[in-house]
Formats: structure tokens, sequence, C-alpha cells
């Protein structure tokens, strides 16, 4: 199996805040806006575009979409906000995306401190509700994407400091965490499915991690500054304790701070991680889908087309 060069897109951005903040960490004054919840779609569907159609020009082979509340769920309607895609229309996109050569994957993050997309049934957590809810969908799109290798789950950064912002703000711990997510491991695998998940959790949880996390579970860890030395970078150390614990990879750059993020994490872990559970890479942008930042989204795909180009792009 091809190596993964792929690119996370977003349907919908509506993960962070459920109110406006005037700060927050170091997301620029300008990018503020976009991490408050909107009651319509904020997506450029030409931008969207040009975006896969150059993925595929400079040989990428998979997208992993952010589809939250972007779709109006025949199972759940109610979540979706204004101008959200019909189901026929997702449906007609993967085609295309398909014939691009690009292997289309969703995304729905379960994280407590991602779901806003979710609407009421963000504040209904681990409640019999929220199973159901949370099932149905995972049903609907993986039928919607005729039941597709990988389903990404998100399940990132549930911490107070990523939630301090936020007017409801709440955490899982211990068995409650566990509980929840092995319920989502189980509802993705039971319909023929690899769950996906961005690795942190296992920066503050290790011992326990290594002792419960499945290893069907793919694991994308993730790193965007430029300093790779695990010495001084803990969570650089990751990659190489995931490896040490037998874990598939699919290790995740960025060009959210630093461009050359991307270059220097193919070539960090291609020479650590074994071929045989190394099984690609990730470039998250995290900026939504709009013409104003149209230029990062480029610069996005343009430094993957540089190691494509390069002897890693052999790998």
């Amino acid at each position: 199996m091809a190596l993964i060069w792929g690119n996370l897109l977003h349907l919908s951005f509506d993960m962070w805040a459920d109110r406006q903040v005037k700060r927050w960490g170091d997301f620029p004054r300008w990018h503020l806006k976009y991490l408050c919840v909107s009651p319509c779609l904020r997506f450029d569907e030409s931008l969207w575009n040009e975006l896969t159609d150059r993925m595929a020009a400079v040989g990428m082979n998979m997208v992993v979409i952010d589809l939250g509340d972007a779709v109006r769920y025949e199972s759940h309607p109610e979540i979706a906000v204004k101008g959200a895609w019909r189901p026929a229309k997702l449906k007609k996109e993967l085609m295309r995306l398909r014939k691009l050569g690009l292997e289309p994957i969703p995304k729905l993050n379960f994280s407590s401190a991602h779901d806003a997309w979710l609407g009421e049934y963000s504040r209904c957590l681990s409640t019999p509700t929220y199973y159901k809810v949370c099932a149905d969908l995972i049903e609907e799109v993986s039928d919607l994407f005729e039941r597709p290798r990988f389903f990404h789950l998100g399940y990132d950064e549930e911490n107070h400091w990523n939630q301090e912002s936020y007017a409801y703000a709440v955490i899982r711990q211990h068995e409650l965490w566990w509980n929840d997510f092995l319920f989502f491991v189980r509802q993705v695998e039971k319909r023929g499915m690899r769950p996906w998940i961005w690795a942190d959790y296992v920066w503050h949880h290790a011992g326990e991690y290594f002792k419960r996390m499945p290893r069907s579970v793919l694991q994308s860890n993730w790193w965007y500054g430029l300093d790779f030395d695990p010495k001084r970078q803990s969570t650089v150390q990751t990659y190489l304790d995931l490896e040490e614990h037998k874990y598939d990879q699919v290790p995740t750059a960025s060009n959210w701070a630093e461009a050359n993020n991307f270059k220097r994490t193919v070539a960090f872990c291609a020479r650590r991680i074994s071929p045989t559970r190394l099984k690609g890479f990730l470039q998250t942008p995290w900026f939504p889908t709009v013409k104003a930042f149209r230029q990062r989204h480029i610069q996005a795909i343009d430094l993957v087309a540089q190691v494509l180009q390069s002897p890693y792009g052999r790998l």
C-alpha cells in the first residue's frame, strides 16, 4: 500500500469555542472570529475545488474532510448550520475526489474540547442520548463514504487549558475517558473501518495509554515546531515511544506556525519509524476553507509537493 500523503480540509470549522473570545493563546486577532461557532456555513466551494485539484496535481493521495455541522445528516438534521451540504451533494463530491486520485476520509471530532459542532448534544456528554446520536452519525457517515479505510475521531486536547475560554467546559477523565473512547472505537470497527485519532492524550497519560490503547487505532502524533530534538521536545519523543510500542503512525505536520515543519517531520520520522508501521504523513493547515486564508492553504500543499519531489517522495 502506498504511503499516505494527505491534507486536512474543513467543510465545517465549528470545532472550538461556543462564544466569541478576544484572546486565545497564539491565535492572531484576525483569526479569532473563526474560532467561535457560526450559525452559517463558512466555506468557499471554489477554493475547495482549487485546493483539491492542486493536491491531486502535485501527487497527494488523501484528503481528510472535517465534516462537523456542515452536512445536513438525515439521522440528525438538527445539527446542520445554514448552508450545510445535503448528503447527495457530499456523495457527488466524494466521487469527484476519487476520480482525481484523492482518497476521501471522514473526520468527526468527538473530543469535548472540539465538539461544538454537535450543538445541543455537546452538552449531553456520556449520556444515552449522546451515545445514540454519535453512533447514528458514524453509521450515516460511513455509508456516505462507502465504508472508507479510516474514520478520524479527533479526540485531542480534552483538557482545561483548551477550554478555559468556553462558556461550557467539560473534561472526561480516568475510566470515563476510556469508556467513551472505546465506545467510538467499537462503533467504527464494527462497520469495517479503522479508527484514527490525534495521539496527544499519551503526552500526559503514557503508562495507561500504552496499556489500554488498541493497536488497531491509527495514531497521529503532532508537533508543529522546528526543533526535533527529543531531549528538548517531549512531544517529539512521542513519535519514538509510539514506535517502540509498535503502533502504526501517520505523523502530522502543519504550516500553522512554521512553514518548514512538514519537511522536518518527514525527515525525522522516516528515519526512525519502521516502514511496516509508518503509514504516511498528514498536513494540517488549521485554517477554514475561505478565501481569506487561500495563501496559507496553497502554501500547505506546496510544502508537501516539495517533499514529494525530494528523495522522501520515493519512500
